[in-house]
């Protein structure tokens, strides 16, 4: 099974790929979706859109995982980034793929085992997980620890729904 995290940006969209084979987690791609900031707020989003249709096109996950926007501060960021995180829903879902949401403090206690975790610390334990996983950006490596949260969270499902059938 195939599972595409997501970390959602106006400026840049992380995603990543990870197969699960029985109870292990292997690499398969990370990358960024970037947008032109001088292009218009409609463009910008359509640059999102395009570029992971693509991503999902070719590495045709079977699930995916977008993380949930954080509110900051200023009310125009949000709202832009709740746009872009609008795109990075609505592209698996349209490619008929099962969508699940994580908050950010929900991907780092899984990851990392603390929900206050820094940057660098999931990005070790993203290669420490991923063995030999090269990470092509910091987006790249927050959208794989989004992965690997669905991963885990499948996991705790699935053992939940067994234990649940088998009394």
């Amino acid at each position: 099974m195939r599972l595409i995290g997501l970390d959602p940006g106006l400026r840049q969209t992380g995603w990543g790929v990870v197969a699960v084979l029985d109870n292990r987690l292997k690499h398969v791609a990370d990358g960024a979706v970037g947008s032109d900031p001088k292009a218009s707020l409609a463009d910008r989003l359509m640059q999102l859109h395009d570029g992971l249709a693509e991503v999902v096109s070719q590495y045709a996950p079977d699930e995916a995982a977008v993380e949930e926007t954080f509110v900051n501060a200023n009310p125009t960021s949000t709202l832009k980034l709740g746009q872009a995180r609008g795109i990075a829903l609505l592209v698996p879902a349209k490619a008929g793929i099962p969508v699940h949401e994580y908050t950010p403090n929900q991907v780092k206690k899984t990851v990392v085992g603390a929900g206050h975790a820094a940057k660098e610390q999931i990005q070790m334990m993203v290669k420490t997980l991923l063995p030999g996983c090269e990470l092509a950006t910091a987006d790249a490596a927050d959208a794989l620890a989004v992965a690997i949260c669905h991963a885990h969270q499948r996991q705790s499902q699935g053992l939940a729904a067994a234990l649940e059938k088998a009394q």
